[in-house]
């Protein structure tokens, strides 16, 4: 089994990728390859969501680090829990995932602007390689964005 069959897999720098649902099986790749910390973005209610996914994650040896984020009112508060725990954690290899990779490429795409000072044109390019945010989440990076006074 290969990274890039899981759901949405992105791989954003060589230190972390983004997902969609990892399954358990999925699970053991990502720390075959060198992944020591998972971050879930969904929700309890989202797509596929995995009950167990703590207890999977630390049996394999892996930090697990919830972050849930209300798909329809994502906050700053999100956003910056994101960006401490992949600040944090910039010499281990970091995988975010949420349900479908929507969420997390938003988020992503915040950090890169933000936090790592990329150009939006290419930070944009990588939020489009999962897709164009819809009116919501448009609306909060937009307002993220600002109040950081970029």
């Amino acid at each position: 089994m290969a990274l890039d069959e899981i759901c949405n897999y992105y791989q954003v720098f060589t230190r972390i990728a983004s997902s969609g649902q990892p399954t358990r099986e999925q699970f053991s790749e990502i720390q075959a390859s060198g992944y020591a910390v998972v971050v879930n973005l969904a929700m309890p209610s989202s797509t596929n969501w995995m009950a167990d996914e703590r207890d999977v994650v630390a049996e394999l040896g892996m930090e697990y680090v919830p972050i849930p984020v209300v798909w329809e009112y994502p906050t700053l508060d999100d956003f910056e829990q994101l960006a401490e725990v992949l600040e944090q954690n910039r010499e281990r290899q970091v995988w975010v995932h949420c349900a479908l990779n929507m969420r997390v490429s938003a988020m992503i795409y915040l950090y890169n602007r933000l936090r790592l000072g990329m150009k939006d044109l290419e930070a944009t390019q990588h939020l489009n390689q999962i897709w164009v945010p819809n009116e919501t989440w448009q609306n909060f990076m937009d307002a993220t964005i600002e109040l950081y006074g970029e």
